[in-house]
């Protein structure tokens, strides 16, 4: 059993409420244990982390490569939040531990994967009084040696051996790249991610098949539904037993809350007559997340004012779903939705201006109610790729394979007074998970009902079934 150099937390210090561990303790606690084998499972996709690993390798020869899996991250005193790895570490690796580091040590020909994990602490007094690292504490470590045959790298190495390791590189004057400070390879990472795989492909489907089922758990709730945390509740619950968990903090914005962008207090209360505005994602076990929203009458039927606004904003993503295609610009679905909410505010009789003049670059008046852009990429992050290069991204051109949102939306805040007093306190916002393909692009939430007889008729359905 490998205990070699386990790692010592910043919690690891003792507290005022920490047991004594004498010495005769630690001695007994040390030995008596049955070693189990060692497995020979390998991750999931280890051929594909091992592609994506290649191909980095090929961009940057002769450089070492550092990309850390990240740490736990506190949320209050001594407690933590529950771990997700950091994403190009899961994009390149999988999903590691806590403290871990892939590192791509350059060699003739390409380089070496060398992970640095956590190691067995059994036999040592961590074993027991570490609440952070202690195994008996948070459970098992694969440990060095079962790390290198499931994670399919070419060397294993315990974590405390990485400031050691990366000094002697300093000192030799090695050229060393870490992705959390170098902006060069973190952005080629990103822009590595654009192009989706069939594979991804098939995880943001599967994480948006959860989500249509977590949508489904909050509708059936909703008329015995008090408060927007018993939303949350309902959907967060659906990601835990089918995934990994929410892609994001859930959006659960009844009534005027809706207006906030990104209500996630969700302190609010659930009263007939409004809208929910649910905006949430469940998240894969590969850390996939889908990232949908709906805008969903309580009493199951929208008002003659919530249908007005409903139905303009969907048009407008009608419109901007018919530019998501190859060869497109990237910003050419907003463009389209943009002009669509533009006109409708004007036929609204909210914006008092000329089309032209509301879409004018330098006056965008139109801005004051819908607030943002309507896509962003989708992947491994829910806003994926942020790294990578405006002229690849916000100013590029669509590509076959890539993943993308398109969310327009109407806010109209309860304290505007340039809109009409019955349209005040309404948000509408209908987001769906979109991939390019070559001749055009599939919409994968589209499982979900969007238009809006079609949303009365899925909340009936559910209701009465």
């Amino acid at each position: 059993m490998d205990t070699r150099n386990a790692p010592k937390s910043q919690f690891s210090a003792k507290t005022g409420y920490d047991a004594d561990a004498p010495q005769a303790l630690i001695e007994f606690m040390s030995a008596g244990w049955v070693d189990a084998p060692i497995t020979v499972a390998h991750i999931a996709q280890i051929d594909r982390f091992k592609r994506r690993r290649d191909e980095l390798s090929r961009a940057y020869p002769g450089i070492y490569l550092v990309i850390p899996s990240g740490t736990e991250q506190v949320r209050a005193n001594d407690t933590n939040f529950r771990f997700r790895p950091a994403s190009d570490f899961a994009y390149l690796a999988g999903a590691g531990e806590p403290g871990g580091l892939l590192l791509l040590e350059p060699r003739a020909g390409g380089h070496d994967a060398v992970l640095f994990v956590p190691p067995h602490n059994r036999g040592q007094a961590e074993f027991f009084t570490d609440r952070v690292h202690g195994e008996l504490w948070v459970g098992r470590h694969r440990g060095v040696d079962e790390s290198q045959i499931y994670f399919g790298v070419d060397r294993c190495r315990p974590i405390g051996e990485i400031s050691e390791y990366l000094n002697d590189l300093r000192i030799r004057g090695a050229d060393l790249r870490n992705i959390d400070e170098d902006q060069e390879l973190a952005t080629h990472v990103a822009e590595m991610r654009l192009i989706k795989d069939d594979y991804e492909i098939a995880e943001l489907r599967k994480c948006v098949e959860i989500t249509k089922r977590a949508f489904e758990d909050v509708i059936r709730l909703l008329p015995r539904a008090k408060s927007e945390r018993e939303i949350e509740a309902a959907f967060w619950s659906r990601a835990r037993i089918e995934a990994n968990d929410v892609g994001y903090l859930t959006i659960a914005a009844a009534g005027d809350h809706a207006c906030t962008l990104h209500w996630n207090h969700n302190s609010g209360h659930i009263r007939k007559g409004d809208l929910l505005l649910l905006d949430a994602g469940v998240e894969a076990e590969s850390l996939y997340t889908a990232d949908i929203t709906r805008t969903l009458p309580v009493s199951g039927t929208f008002s003659a004012e919530q249908r007005a606004v409903y139905e303009l904003v969907y048009e407008s993503q009608r419109a901007a779903l018919a530019q998501v295609r190859p060869g497109n610009d990237f910003l050419e679905p907003n463009r389209a939705a943009m002009r669509v909410l533009a006109q409708g505010l004007i036929d609204l009789g909210i914006l008092r201006c000329s089309l032209d003049e509301a879409l004018d670059p330098d006056k965008q008046y139109y801005k004051r109610y819908t607030l943002h852009n309507v896509s962003h990429m989708l992947g491994i992050d829910v806003h994926d790729c942020a790294r990578a290069r405006s002229e690849n991204y916000r100013y590029g051109t669509l590509q076959t394979g890539m993943a993308l949102t398109v969310e327009p939306g109407l806010y109209f805040q309860p304290d505007d007074a340039t809109v009409p007093e019955r349209f005040r306190g309404i948000g509408v916002r209908i987001e769906d998970d979109v991939i390019v393909t070559a001749d055009g692009h599939e919409n994968l939430s589209a499982i979900l009902p969007s238009a809006p007889d079609a949303v009365q008729a899925w909340i009936s359905d559910l209701q009465t079934s």
